[in-house]
């Protein structure tokens, strides 16, 4: 069963993880070279993307079926993924438990930058849910914008690494085209809320969400909401699970509407 929650070290992940760890540069090599061995232990088939685990692991101390992903800079994560789905069902036939992916993410520079890296990271959650994968995403904090890095964190049901408070709220994947959420959604992270349900829809025309451990969404989440589903024509979103108030508040505010291209269920 997949749970949303923090972790005090990379020794604690399970199967089906998928973790934003916000490196801390005095413990990261300490960190990776644990969640290597642990690798080894439990028979997991290890992948690498980016420098950190190979500069914290010396390649030719490595488990020999180890693979190292040397994509470019700014990779189309639709290659990159296809990449790790081949490493994983290799890793079925070879024996393994599973795959450990330990992917160090870096900003990326072009116009909607942001929105792209929450499109790539809701694709790695939805691997992790499906295949029952480990994923460990690696941000150096000093590289990102404090705002982006918060909107990356929303995205993964579990998080590592120092960190002024935790989200508001997580998305992450409850399976095909269905995503949960937890949390609070409220002034704060609106616009968070927002950007992770665009990424989203630009891959389906429907998407469910369950709120069943949403704790509370204010006038700004249901606007983000409602904006979200009206940024691409011909987009709808179902709701879930929501509790009694939920749906109070959304029809008090006017957004239980057929020109509204969200309905809110029970």
């Amino acid at each position: 069963m997949r749970s949303v929650r923090a972790l005090a070290t990379l020794d604690e992940v399970e199967l089906g993880d998928h973790v934003c760890w916000r490196v801390d540069p005095a413990d990261a090599f300490a960190d990776a070279r644990s969640y290597v061995a642990d690798g080894a232990l439990y028979g997991d088939k290890l992948v690498i993307i980016g420098s950190l685990g190979t500069v914290a692991v010396q390649r030719d101390r490595l488990p020999t079926a180890s693979v190292i992903l040397d994509l470019p800079h700014l990779a189309d994560p639709d290659v990159m993924l296809a990449a790790v789905r081949r490493e994983a069902s290799a890793a079925v036939r070879e024996g393994f438990r599973s795959v450990r992916v330990l992917a160090e993410q870096t900003p990326l520079a072009e116009p909607g930058g942001a929105e792209e890296l929450l499109a790539r990271e809701l694709k790695l959650e939805e691997f992790a849910s499906e295949s029952g994968a480990i994923v460990v995403c690696a941000f150096r904090a000093a590289q990102w914008e404090a705002s982006t890095l918060e909107q990356a964190t929303c995205v993964h049901p579990q998080e590592m690494g120092t960190r002024a408070a935790r989200p508001a709220f997580r998305m992450f994947s409850t399976g095909t085209d269905s995503w949960g959420v937890d949390g609070v959604v409220d002034s704060e992270c609106a616009a968070a809320f927002n950007a992770a349900v665009r990424a989203v829809m630009r891959r389906t025309p429907m998407v469910k969400l369950r709120f069943d451990a949403v704790e509370m969404i204010d006038a700004a989440g249901m606007r983000a909401l409602v904006d979200a589903a009206r940024h691409l024509p011909e987009r709808r979103i179902v709701v879930e699970g929501a509790n009694e108030i939920v749906r109070l508040c959304w029809g008090l505010a006017g957004y239980a509407t057929a020109d509204v291209p969200v309905v809110m269920a029970a």
